[in-house]
């Protein structure tokens, strides 16, 4: 029986809020999408099995609970985008956003209305709601499987971007629907309106919360504390007007004020960051607990074979297609293309709108067509945030397309600046140390950081040590040092193994094994030499891995080879030049009239971006 009174409301309230955190935590472990567990928790705890959620087990409150979740996720996922990330991002990113959304849109319609029989209102508002792939089912996926910079950042922006734009043209569609509308001007009118509604409303509190976060003495002792709650308060006030102005224009100014809000500058930004987060994750667990409560199987029986189908088209057909389309021509691989084609999860958005369309089209006296959109949401849901988060890594790793990783022994304060200086380059740097306490720093700094002792060979295997370019032991101890590269040699053999040697007299014993060793001392009295006879090199090298850049690239481009460095230095980006080239193990500083040969091996220095930008340009494949 559903749950209608006072304390058993509480009781309920309680463990979704318990759920939430629980599938938080399975998720972490288990490198699996929280939304996983929070489907399954709905539909054990929903009419259909245990019975202790229902659609009645709220009231009339399920709607305004509901919306209000909304509000936090769009806010959360707006105040991340980046307008600078945006202009920045290739073509093919900007493609996904228009163009690919487009094709989402328009197919995942079509196969709604022709395989489900829907009105095409309505399969254009479950086209609408499923264009949205969303951070918090994409952003899961991408800590199992450490793509290249170029993969990470064009899915990541695709699910920011599309969360926000699905929603509100969701919004629009579903108005539609609610009031019969068919007529081209009206919807233009609806979306105009909405829009243009939501759009003053965001301004306005995103502009009175700068004002009050930036000018307004909010308390020395509890600054950043209420300045969470001034932003939290913020993005609910925006929603609840905007909504009482215009029905459904709630979503637009929730999205509009965490844009403009994230890309300003505002104290506490961190803070407010980490809360908005943390807020996010537990009101989660009540869209998609209740999207699964509201779901019967009956609905799911309905639908059948022909649901499952447009599950398949969606995941299978439309997502390769438009992944293909926006990324033809570009730098991605083919087995990139195809890993972003297979990862595309639905999630957040669809779930949480789809709940709110639902009890209105319920209210409305619209069941089926409630029924239809929740059950094909749900499937789409459920197919793709289990099949391609729970197969993701087997995909990379078919495709080909997780980088070598660098394992670092060490985590303390050479293993850590190490591992920062080379993930700011877009390695995969995984640390491995023993101490718990030094493990715990690592984490909260950001880094992959595996708990055990790394003369340990499972150890290092478990760590990924078989897929492994370079193992670097950076402890304090000589002596563990020595037997990481004897193990990292005899059992692994990774291109590099360096380790710093913290004692000149044992240099020696790391160069029998054909290890590069560093000392501390040779290396900080080599850098004050440097200092005093050439302080020009080394003040531009201490910029290296901030605004300066030297990288070493293989040749592979057919542009380059046969090509001589005079003909090809004007295509190289400005702020770059090819300083040294390698062939047959000698290395000399080229000429213009030297023709370049593949699998030339060439250091190219000049700005941070520049650099990545020739290395791209030489090695098409990197």
């Amino acid at each position: 029986m559903a749950a209608t009174g006072g304390p058993n409301l509480i009781a309920i309230v309680a463990a979704i809020i318990g759920i939430g955190v629980v599938a938080q935590v399975l998720s972490d472990r288990f490198q699996v999408p929280s939304v996983v567990f929070l489907i399954l928790a709905g539909v054990l705890f929903g009419p259909e099995v245990l019975g202790v959620v229902g659609p009645d087990s709220f009231g009339n409150a399920l709607g305004a609970i509901v919306g209000l979740s909304v509000a936090i996720i769009v806010f959360e996922g707006a105040f991340h985008l980046r307008i600078d990330d945006l202009q920045e991002s290739p073509g093919p990113t900007l493609k996904l956003i228009t163009v690919g959304a487009a094709i989402a849109l328009i197919g995942t319609a079509v196969a709604v209305r022709f395989l489900l029989g829907a009105a095409w209102d309505v399969a254009f508002l479950i086209g609408a709601l499923l264009v949205a792939t969303g951070p918090t089912v994409v952003t899961p996926i991408l800590e199992v499987v450490p793509a290249r910079d170029r993969v990470e950042t064009a899915l990541e922006t695709e699910g920011i971007v599309n969360d926000v734009t699905a929603a509100i043209l969701a919004v629009v569609i579903f108005q539609a629907v609610s009031l019969g509308t068919t007529d081209p001007l009206k919807l233009l009118t609806l979306f105009a309106e909405r829009l243009g509604v939501g759009i003053l409303i965001g301004g306005l509190v995103a502009a009175a919360l700068y004002y009050g976060l930036r000018y307004i003495d909010l308390s020395p002792g509890s600054a950043p504390r209420n300045a969470r709650l001034l932003v939290l308060a913020g993005a609910l006030v925006a929603y609840g007007v905007a909504d009482t102005i215009d029905t459904e224009a709630g979503v637009a100014a929730v999205a509009t004020a965490g844009i403009l809000l994230g890309n300003l500058e505002i104290p506490y930004e961190e803070e407010i960051s980490a809360f908005k987060g943390d807020v996010t994750l537990i009101v989660l667990s009540f869209v998609f607990i209740t999207l699964a409560a509201l779901l019967r199987f009956d609905i799911l029986v309905d639908i059948g074979l022909r649901g499952f189908v447009v599950a398949v088209v969606v995941a299978l057909v439309l997502r390769p297609i438009l992944m293909f389309v926006s990324t033809s021509g570009d730098r991605f691989t083919t087995g990139e293309r195809w890993f972003m084609s297979l990862v595309g999860p639905r999630g957040i958005i669809p779930a949480s709108v789809a709940t709110l369309f639902a009890i209105q089209l319920r209210s409305a006296g619209q069941a089926a067509a409630a029924d239809l959109l929740v059950g094909t949401v749900f499937l789409v849901i459920f197919v793709t945030v289990v099949f391609e988060g729970g197969f993701a890594r087997r995909i990379a790793e078919y495709f080909d397309i997780i980088p070598m990783r660098v394992l670092i022994i060490g985590g303390g304060r050479v293993g850590r600046s190490l591992a920062e200086r080379l993930e700011d380059r877009g390695e995969n740097v995984v640390i491995v140390e023993q101490n718990k306490q030094t493990v715990e720093v690592a984490r909260n700094a950001g880094f992959t950081a595996h708990h055990g002792d790394g003369t340990d060979t499972e150890v290092l295997r478990s760590a990924g040590v078989d897929n492994a370019r370079i193992v670097v032991g950076a402890t304090g101890d000589d002596d563990v040092n020595l037997l990481v590269s004897q193990l990292a040699r005899s059992k692994f053999d990774p291109e590099t193994i360096l380790a710093r040697v913290n004692d000149p007299d044992n240099a020696e014993a790391f160069e029998e094994l054909g290890v590069r060793a560093i000392s501390a001392t040779l290396a900080t009295a080599q850098a004050m030499d440097n200092y005093i006879e050439r302080p020009s090199m080394m003040d531009w090298m201490a910029e290296v891995g901030h605004t300066g850049e030297i990288q070493e690239i293989d040749i592979t481009s057919e542009d380059i080879a046969g090509r001589t460095v005079g003909e090809i230095g004007p295509e190289l980006p400005e702020d770059t030049l090819i300083a040294l080239v390698q062939r047959d193990g000698e290395t000399s500083v080229p000429q213009p009239e030297l023709r370049l040969e593949h699998g030339d091996r060439l250091t190219i220095i000049g700005g941070r971006e520049e650099v990545h930008e020739a290395l791209q340009f030489v090695h098409p494949d990197r």
